[in-house]
């Protein structure tokens, strides 16, 4: 009795399966050209933000900044989120430098990730008017 209970239960614990991860397919294509960027660029660029210093950061916050309200450069896509993942990136060397502020590292990367090349190009376009 409890083989047969076993036998019944493996199909449908592989519907649930296989119905699963096909959403989860389906949801991984389905994300936006910025989301693929913005993976890919985390990817590149972990390994090496993982290893700046805090001068270094500094370095490429400020420069970042910088080049975001110079009202004569816009940064293209990939520019702007090179910028904002690198920075997304050292949260997580500022979680593991200071684990009692991992909460607000991990808000932060969060901050980043979510940041918009979109909303940059309308506050361009705002400044110019």
């Amino acid at each position: 009795m409890n083989r047969r209970k076993i036998i019944l239960r493996c199909p449908l614990l592989l519907y649930f399966t296989i119905s699963f991860g096909t959403l989860i397919a389906q949801e991984k294509k389905t994300g936006s050209n910025d989301d693929l960027l913005k993976d890919s660029l985390y990817v590149v660029n972990k390994v090496k933000v993982l290893n700046y210093s805090l001068k270094q950061f500094d370095q490429l916050f400020f420069e970042f900044f910088h080049k975001k309200s110079d009202s004569q450069l816009v940064l293209t896509k990939s520019e702007f989120y090179n910028y904002t993942i690198q920075i997304a990136i050292f949260s997580d060397r500022l979680a593991a430098l200071y684990p009692e502020q991992k909460q607000i590292a991990a808000e932060n990367k969060k901050k980043w990730f979510a940041e918009s090349y979109q909303d940059y190009l309308l506050s361009k376009a705002s400044v110019k008017k």
